[in-house]
């Protein structure tokens, strides 16, 4: 079993923002860069635009449970920062499992899941 927790700081989106790798399909945008540590950390961005603070937090929740559920099959040592786009916004927790599962199988962190 993993340890996952979160990334928090500001300092930390930026690293990953800065040097991590990008890559975005219909509902979700993520980026991803190596730690160096012997855990994954994920951080989730949801904008004002997406929604209010009901919308974004329903987002924010899928995408973590989401992460967790699959959190076995990523690589470890990454940080992760995934954010949410506008047509997110509606779409069922199914949509968005398959959205975060095809970008980290494009970015090649994701080990033997396909939906």
């Amino acid at each position: 079993m993993k340890y996952s927790e979160s990334l928090k700081k500001y300092s930390d989106f930026g690293l990953v923002y800065n040097e991590g790798k990008s890559l975005a399909n219909k509902y979700l945008v993520m980026y991803v860069r190596d730690n160096g540590l012997k855990k994954n950390r994920l951080g989730i961005s949801v904008s004002k635009k997406v929604g209010n603070s009901i919308v974004r937090h329903r987002l924010t929740r899928q995408i973590r449970e989401i992460y967790r559920l699959q959190e076995d099959s990523f690589k470890c040592g990454i940080d992760i920062v995934v954010i949410v786009r506008n047509s997110a916004k509606g779409k069922n927790y199914r949509e968005i499992e398959s959205a975060l599962i095809h970008l980290g199988n494009l970015h090649d962190v994701i080990r033997g899941i396909g939906l």
